[in-house]
């Protein structure tokens, strides 16, 4: 581990830290806390951390071709928001299962589409923890100007969310059974087929969030299993990074040169104390990873 120097960059105690999202133009990351509404933003220059409440859980970002503009999902819906002015404005898209669900995991596809996934709602009016309900979850992709494709159905919590480096397979996974699927993806019409396991059954928790790097590496969090489990492209383990809480969230990477990778974690669920559990931790890859994706807006 002590080749990929970890590190606590931001000790925010998070009750579940979600969604990072790197954004090169500002050399920030951003990510946010499901249970508590907010959207955080790290400037990695200062050091400094800003956060902005919503009025729902707030679960997914993206990076869109509108300079200042990031696409937010929020329990129920997506928003267009502009963090400098707090500028808030609906998108359009709302989950008609909420509040049994709400809206999960979600990333711009390289063709500049939106795939956001849904899940079993576990997130009380107040932030509190709800039991889940049965498989509500669903996968759903938006091309602006389109109506929304519903792609897959009868998910319990939707996680796990990238493209492979040739733009050939997007990789996706439902937690509860422990499965990360690969599916074929075709660029010219921004669909999904043949619906493969991936990566599947490993001991170590559940799979939570994912970022992929240059060499096609999934960098996957394990929730409930201490770690992070970097997967060959072939579906095997090349690699398993110990973590000090138990519950990482999602990864993203950034920095100047992509190196870095921040993954964000939660403090629910957790049987004893963990000091650092909720923070926002970064480690110095040993490949860069990709760029964002940004969702294209219409005009």
């Amino acid at each position: 581990m002590d080749d990929l120097n970890l590190r606590c960059v931001a000790p925010v105690g998070n009750l579940c830290g979600e969604g990072a999202t790197w954004c090169a133009a500002e050399q920030a990351l951003y990510w946010t806390d499901v249970n508590r509404f907010l959207v955080h933003r790290l400037t990695v220059a200062t050091g400094a951390v800003e956060s902005w409440f919503f009025d729902e859980p707030c679960v997914a970002l993206s990076l869109t071709d509108r300079p200042g503009t990031l696409l937010l999902g929020i329990g129920s819906r997506l928003l267009l928001w502009q963090p400098w002015g707090d500028v808030r404005t609906p998108h359009g898209f709302a989950l008609e299962r909420w509040p049994a669900a709400r809206l999960n995991e979600g990333r711009a596809g390289p063709g500049g589409e939106f795939w956001i996934g849904s899940m079993s709602n576990n997130v009380g009016p107040d932030g509190g923890h709800v039991e889940l309900e049965g498989a509500r979850g669903q996968l759903f992709r938006l091309i602006d100007g389109q109506a929304p494709r519903m792609f897959k159905d009868g998910i319990v919590i939707s996680n796990t969310m990238c493209f492979s480096p040739d733009r050939r397979h997007l990789y996706f996974g439902d937690t509860v059974p422990n499965v990360i699927w690969r599916h074929d993806y075709d660029a010219a019409t921004r669909s999904i087929s043949n619906e493969t396991p991936f990566f599947a059954g490993f001991d170590r928790g559940r799979p939570d969030g994912s970022a992929i790097d240059a060499e096609g590496c999934l960098w996957n969090t394990r929730f409930g299993g201490k770690c992070l489990v970097r997967v060959a492209p072939d579906g095997s383990i090349d690699r398993i990074v110990e973590l000090p809480v138990s519950n990482p969230t999602t990864c993203a990477f950034g920095g100047p040169d992509l190196r870095t990778l921040y993954i964000t974690s939660a403090s629910v669920y957790l049987d004893g104390h963990e000091r650092l559990a909720g923070s926002l931790f970064a480690l110095d890859a040993p490949a860069p990873g990709l760029p964002e994706n940004r969702y294209r807006l219409a005009g």
